[in-house]
């Protein structure tokens, strides 16, 4: 007799714009927004990221009636920081951070993913800042990223998630072990992005096990070993890597899914785990059967 599959009850899956090729608010690569959200929802999810500020309309009154026609609801927004460079950016950084903030808590989200700048150009993969940082730099990181929990809880009512990402200054083990020994759990929790984490070399189960207290969202995300052994040795930076496939659809990849989710559920809290398959560019035809499987297999993991 075949086990049953777990039910993975604390787990709410949903998707988000890069998986079908979004990362930037206008690009004439992207497939236009009313398109995301109909196919999202064609595919079965329930919930939806924001994506990059300025791509799904910013007025919440139609946002919300877009959302609500098509049967989802948001799960948080995103912004990018560059606080590793100091007090001199914060009011650069809060005004970003209030436009995100305002129209995710405007959406009934509760989530602020809050991803690290590139020390790369995520286009032209030209150097823009040397790859480790200072110790004066690691300082101001954990203090500035302190300082925007705090505001956006108190000003908005919601909770940063730091997304360790490739190319960025939190990516490998080293580096997200060290920001998370240099900040107060109490304010700064992860994303955890199972794909990223991976492509950094990280192990996303052990990072639940030993820090599950700090894990307070997912981006379920796979990488091709074959492709990610091949950028490993060229130095490829991330986005030519993704245009070369590093990142594919669950199953093919690394991590596996199920133990990542099984770890999740066993931290007895309600988590969302956010599909993001990194695509940009890829052609308009190519995210919904995709995304079809994927939630088809997730499915089948419990989720």
């Amino acid at each position: 007799m075949t086990p049953a599959t777990p039910s993975l009850d604390r787990i709410r899956v949903g998707s988000a714009p890069d998986s079908w090729g979004v990362w930037f608010p206008e690009d004439p690569e992207q497939v236009p927004w009313r398109r995301f959200l109909d196919e999202v929802s064609q595919a079965g999810y329930e919930w939806i990221e924001l994506g990059p500020y300025g791509y799904l309309p910013t007025d919440p009154a139609r946002l919300t009636d877009e959302v609500e026609a098509r049967g989802l609801k948001v799960s948080a927004g995103t912004v990018f920081t560059s606080l590793h460079r100091g007090p001199q950016v914060w009011d650069a950084t809060w005004d970003h951070v209030s436009q995100v903030a305002g129209l995710t808590r405007a959406m009934g989200a509760d989530n602020l993913v809050v991803i690290p700048s590139f020390w790369r150009d995520d286009k032209t993969a030209e150097e823009i800042e040397p790859r480790e940082l200072t110790a004066e730099q690691w300082r101001h990181l954990a203090s500035g990223t302190e300082r925007l929990a705090r505001e956006v809880r108190e000003k908005y009512g919601l909770e940063i998630m730091v997304h360790p990402h490739a190319d960025t200054h939190i990516d490998t083990e080293e580096h997200v072990e060290r920001f998370l020994d240099a900040t107060d759990s109490g304010l700064v929790n992860l994303c955890l992005d199972t794909g990223h984490y991976a492509y950094c070399g990280g192990d996303s189960v052990k990072l639940i096990e030993t820090y599950g207290e700090r894990i307070g969202y997912l981006h379920l995300k796979q990488v091709d070993p074959a492709i990610l052994s091949d950028v490993v040795k060229k130095g490829t930076p991330f986005g030519p890597a993704v245009r070369q496939g590093v990142m594919c659809e669950p199953p093919l990849g690394v991590p596996a899914m199920e133990p990542v989710l099984t770890a999740a559920q066993g931290l007895g809290v309600d988590l969302f785990a956010i599909v993001e398959q990194d695509m940009y560019p890829c052609p308009p035809d190519r995210p919904l059967p995709i995304a079809k499987r994927t939630r088809r297999f997730l499915r089948g993991c419990g989720a």
